[in-house]
């Protein structure tokens, strides 16, 4: 069994959703293949053909100001244009065009990162659908006990009793 290079907490929180997908910007890639970001996306457009739209695309300026208005206390500074973000497709050939060992470790990392969420992600919609399904069949039951919590919840109404005693004339 590998050892994680960082713990896949610092991966999920670099994981953004875009379009519908899950992706990772190319500042934070390559921090974490520790080369600079110009030099990521460099190789990546010296291998541009190894990138279609559905392994990488770039965030359009509504996309990027949404993201860093989200994250105020990110240190992702001036970029003179908006970053690239990489699905896990686009992760796993990023560390082909980098081609160095601690590109591939971290891209084996960050893919079994990825197939977490995806795992955990399936247990919660099973889970969700387990509980519409007990809801649909038990619903009956759940009105009966809702309907007796809420009489047995309520403030009772304060009722007004005769007075007890002689009228005074």
């Amino acid at each position: 069994m590998s050892k994680n290079i960082i713990p896949s907490e610092s991966i999920i929180k670099k994981i953004f959703v875009f379009r519908g997908q899950k992706v990772m910007l190319d500042k934070d890639l390559a921090e974490m293949y520790q080369v600079d970001t110009k030099r990521l996306n460099e190789q990546v457009k010296r291998n541009i053909n190894r990138f279609p739209e559905s392994f990488m695309f770039q965030l359009t300026k509504e996309e990027w100001t949404n993201l860093k208005s989200q994250n105020a206390t990110s240190s992702w500074g001036g970029r003179r244009s908006e970053p690239f973000a990489f699905t896990e497709h686009g992760i796993l050939m990023v560390s082909s065009v980098l081609n160095s060992e601690i590109a591939i470790k971290m891209s084996v990392q960050i893919i079994e990162t990825f197939v977490q969420l995806r795992k955990i992600a399936n247990n919660y919609e099973e889970i969700m659908q387990k509980m519409q399904q007990m809801e649909s069949q038990y619903n009956n039951q759940f009105s009966e006990i809702y309907e007796a919590l809420q009489q047995l919840l309520s403030i009772p109404k304060e009722q007004t009793r005769p007075k007890i005693g002689y009228k005074k004339n």
